[in-house]
């Protein structure tokens, strides 16, 4: 990484905070733009390039290419990394109570990547944050 300084800091993000970051970080919070400018590693989950793809195909989302073309030129970006969901990481979402953790059983599956890679996640997602705040287990940034 020619002209950055190694910190050894890592992140995975949330498919929103993707999106908000590549777009050009206007709507991520300070701390959050942070995080991703010091990261060394910057992590983005397969599942998030499948959310991505169905939110475009839904309409709800406008990329400036096809979503598998933004996603290939994503990965050639020096720092990003998959973060492949492991068998543990799926079986630990599988034990987390929806009835604690309402929502989309991706972002589950999310908050157990960063967990089992012991990485700080970032998401605005209230609903997350609140939960890792009393599992005290992954360090939400937002």
């Amino acid at each position: 990484m020619v002209g950055r300084a190694r910190t050894g800091v890592s992140v995975l993000l949330d498919t929103h905070a993707l999106l908000w970051w590549r777009a050009g970080g206007d709507r991520l919070s300070g701390p959050a733009a942070s995080s991703i400018s010091a990261a060394d590693r910057v992590f983005v989950s397969p599942l998030s390039c499948w959310e991505i793809t169905t939110l475009e195909r839904q309409g709800k989302i406008a990329l400036d290419r096809d979503p598998l073309l933004w996603i290939q030129a994503l990965f050639e970006v020096d720092r990003i990394e998959a973060a492949n969901l492991s068998p543990s990481a799926a079986a630990w979402a599988g034990r987390i109570d929806a009835n604690r953790f309402p929502g989309d059983p991706i972002d589950r599956l999310l908050y157990a990547t960063a967990m089992e890679l012991r990485i700080p996640f970032v998401t605005k997602d209230e609903r997350m944050t609140e939960f890792a705040r009393a599992a005290g287990v992954v360090e939400i940034v937002w």
